[in-house]
């Protein structure tokens, strides 16, 4: 897809970095506090799909808010009020045309979307609130708030582990297997802001309290939280259901921070019903996989040399190596056709780990395999895998030589820093895929 073009509108000397997604009837903004960055956010497939979805029934308006992201600092000894920040959101809308919109406000942004709803019911249509509260610390009249002590050690733990893989896993437990999206969202949090920057901006942030608020917010509302979410605790989403007005609450399984990880279709029927009164039709289950496909070098020449009978055995001695592979790597065989496998993983390394240990096993038969291997999103329909992906995969494993294990550079740059070593193929065309694909060898 072509990126939207990040704009910047002005408030009180600072610029505040937005965008625009989508020509749908209604308009949304999407926010979701500190952690923000309008362009990195675009680099891991599961989050572009997320915002892609919610741009298909909308027109999208994200934006990063003062102090964070591509947007101006504040200084820390100055953090805006929340009303300030709920100030940058009208900014935003003004800029972006929009004289009434949908908010959908998650973890700190929460605050901000509940006060401009119930300052500004004219210009909110209608609010979705995810892994928020009203106040996060304990009282005496909110006793499911953190305690001081938990207060402080969640603070240090953000000035400590900001910006590392290890505070990532800690709030993406679904994800904490996967290396790519680990570095990635790494990444994506140094870009939205300093360990110095996020500690300070969480203490403040900390001390938040919007609960006389909550009865002034006279616009649809839905309240969607986790499960299992160890940070912010259900009690505060059945709070916020309870003390606004009509107030609806979801439970979403899951104990992820963010809702584009785990139970992202959910979350996005739940906003999209709620928003245009119409469940989305059931589509395929989606899924981001990385496909291997390999083949029997020579295979037609070793069938007319074998003959049959030879030919069968050795083809059911090579699929029982590949297979043995599979199991030991943690891959999964889709199918086979004719002397090729195809087969899928939840994760880059292991797939080219396998690949390479079923081309090295394989050589004991006296037969080369060659293998390609690509990472993306793929439709699932029970054990069944299609959609452009498998394309991609199967047309890699077709451009390899022999013995060679052949990767797309979506894979290449979802294992940078894994150790695993690659040499440049050069740009190839795809036969059936648009474009010139830049291919690498693993040079193992």
């Amino acid at each position: 897809m072509t990126l939207p073009q990040t704009r910047y509108a002005s408030l009180g000397g600072a610029d505040i970095a937005y965008q625009v997604l989508g020509e749908g009837p209604l308009d949304l903004v999407y926010a979701n506090g500190l952690t923000e960055h309008i362009d990195v956010q675009w680099e891991h497939p599961l989050m572009a799909r997320f915002l892609e979805r919610l741009a298909s029934f909308s027109r999208l308006i994200m934006f990063d808010r003062r102090g964070a992201g591509a947007s101006d600092p504040v200084p820390l000894d100055a953090l805006p009020t929340w009303e300030e920040w709920a100030d940058d959101l009208r900014v935003v809308l003004d800029a972006a045309g929009s004289e009434r919109a949908a908010i959908y406000a998650e973890l700190d942004a929460g605050a901000v979307g509940m006060i401009f709803a119930a300052t500004h019911p004219e210009r909110t249509s209608a609010l979705v609130l995810g892994n928020t509260v009203a106040r996060y610390a304990q009282a005496e009249d909110y006793p499911h708030g953190a305690t001081p002590e938990t207060v402080e050690g969640i603070v240090e733990l953000f000035r400590t582990t900001w910006g590392t893989e290890e505070l990532i896993a800690a709030v993406f437990p679904s994800m904490a297997t996967d290396p790519g999206f680990l570095r990635w969202r790494a990444k994506f949090t140094r870009a939205s802001a300093t360990p110095r920057t996020a500690a300070a901006q969480y203490r403040y942030i900390f001390g938040l309290d919007v609960r006389s608020v909550l009865s002034a917010i006279a616009v649809p509302t839905l309240v969607l939280h986790r499960s299992s979410f160890s940070l912010v605790p259900l009690e505060h989403g059945r709070y916020l259901a309870s003390h606004i007005p009509g107030a609806r609450l979801v439970e979403i399984p899951g104990a992820d921070a963010w809702f584009f990880t785990e139970g992202a279709e959910q979350v996005l029927d739940e906003v999209a019903e709620f928003l245009t009164g119409a469940r989305p039709p059931a589509a395929p289950d989606r899924m981001l996989a990385t496909v291997l496909f390999s083949d029997i070098v020579g295979s037609t020449e070793a069938a007319s040399r074998l003959g049959d009978r030879k030919w069968r055995a050795l083809l059911d001695a090579h699929y029982a190596i590949l297979r043995a592979e599979l199991d030991r790597f943690g891959g999964r065989e889709i199918d086979t056709a004719g002397d090729g496998l195809f087969a899928a993983f939840a994760g880059p390394a292991r797939a080219i780990s396998c690949a390479c240990a079923m081309r090295d096993a394989v050589r004991t038969l006296g037969i080369e395999i060659r293998a390609g291997l690509h990472t993306g999103e793929v439709e699932t329909a029970g054990e069944h895998l299609s959609g452009i992906a498998v394309h991609i995969g199967a047309r890699v494993a077709a451009a390899a030589q022999p013995s060679e294990v052949l990767v797309s550079r979506t894979v290449a740059d979802l294992v940078a820093g894994s150790g695993i070593l690659f040499r440049d193929r050069g740009a190839h065309p795809l036969k059936g895929v648009p474009g010139d694909w830049q291919l690498y060898a693993v040079d193992k």
